[in-house]
C-alpha cells in the first residue's frame, strides 16, 4: 500500500511539473462548478446504524486501516489548502467529504480496537510520507487553478487504486462494505476534478490508474435516483455506510 501511493503520486507530480498548460480561466462558470461538485456521500447500499466488530482482522487490514485513516485525512487537507488559495467551491465540498470519509474509519480502529495515528491540524501526519506528499502537492497546486485540480484528480486516482486493493484483500464483511464506498465517493471525486478541467480545455491524462479504467469511471452515469445531478453534499444515514458514524 505505501509503495503504490507513494510511487503513483510522485510519478503524477513529475507530469504535473512537466506538463506545458495554459493559464487557468479567471472566471468558471458557476454552473459548471455546481454539476461537477462532489456527490462522494451518495452510497449504493447501507448496513444499517452499527458495524459488525466480530471477527479477528489480519495484519493487512490493520495496516489498511490505520493507512487508508491518514490518506483520506491527507486528502482532506490538501483540498482545505487548496480551497484557501483558489477559493473554488469543489475543493471546499470534497473536503467536507473527505472528513466524513476518514470519520467512517475512525469508527472501525476504535470499534476494533486499534490506535489512531491521526494527529491534529492540517498537514500534521503520523506518517511523514503524507507530511511529504502534502507539502509537494501544495505547492504543486498553488501555482495555477489548473494545477490545483491537477493534484485533486491525482490524489483521488491514487485512493481509487488503493481502496480497490483494500475491498478485495479483506475477508471482512464490515471494512469491504465502508471500503467499497469510500470507493465510489472517490470515483466522484474525480469526476468532479476532472470534468471542470474538461470545461476549461485542459485534458488530464491518469498515472495511477490505466486509462481504461479511468474511462469507465468519468463515463459512468452518476444521477441520484431520483434524477437530482446537483452533486451537493449529503450526509450519511448509516455508521456503516461509509460516510462516517451519525452525531
Amino acid at each position: 500500500m505505501k509503495t503504490k501511493i507513494v510511487f503513483g503520486l510522485m510519478a503524477g507530480l513529475a507530469m504535473l511539473f512537466t506538463a506545458c498548460s495554459e493559464s487557468a480561466t479567471d472566471v468558471i462558470d458557476e454552473e459548471i462548478i455546481a454539476v461537477n461538485d462532489v456527490k462522494s456521500s451518495e452510497v449504493a447500499a447501507l448496513l444499517g446504524d452499527s458495524c459488525d466488530f466480530t471477527g479477528e482482522l489480519s495484519d493487512a487490514d490493520i495496516e489498511g486501516l490505520v493507512w487508508m485513516r491518514e490518506e483520506e485525512k491527507f486528502a482532506h487537507d490538501v483540498y482545505v489548502t487548496l480551497y484557501e488559495i483558489h477559493g473554488i467551491p469543489v475543493f471546499n465540498n470534497i473536503s467536507k467529504s473527505e472528513s466524513a470519509h476518514t470519520a467512517a474509519v475512525l469508527h472501525l480502529l476504535s470499534g476494533f480496537g486499534i490506535e489512531d495515528p491521526a494527529i491534529e491540524g492540517v498537514g500534521n501526519f503520523s506518517n511523514e510520507v503524507f507530511t511529504n506528499l502534502y507539502n509537494q502537492l501544495t505547492e504543486t497546486g498553488e501555482s495555477s487553478l489548473v494545477e490545483a485540480l491537477k493534484v485533486g484528480a491525482l490524489i483521488e486516482e491514487t485512493d481509487i487504486a488503493d481502496l480497490a486493493v483494500l475491498v478485495d484483500e479483506t475477508q471482512n464483511e464490515t471494512i469491504k462494505q465502508v471500503y467499497s464506498n469510500l470507493l465510489r465517493g472517490s470515483s466522484f471525486h474525480l469526476k468532479a476534478f476532472t470534468g471542470i478541467l474538461n470545461q476549461m480545455d485542459e485534458n488530464y491524462i491518469p498515472t495511477v490508474i490505466t486509462q481504461e479504467e479511468f474511462d469507465a469511471i468519468v463515463n459512468e452515469d452518476d444521477t441520484d435516483a431520483d434524477g437530482d445531478d446537483s452533486g451537493t453534499f449529503v450526509p450519511g444515514t448509516g455508521e456503516c455506510d461509509g460516510t462516517g458514524p451519525n452525531a
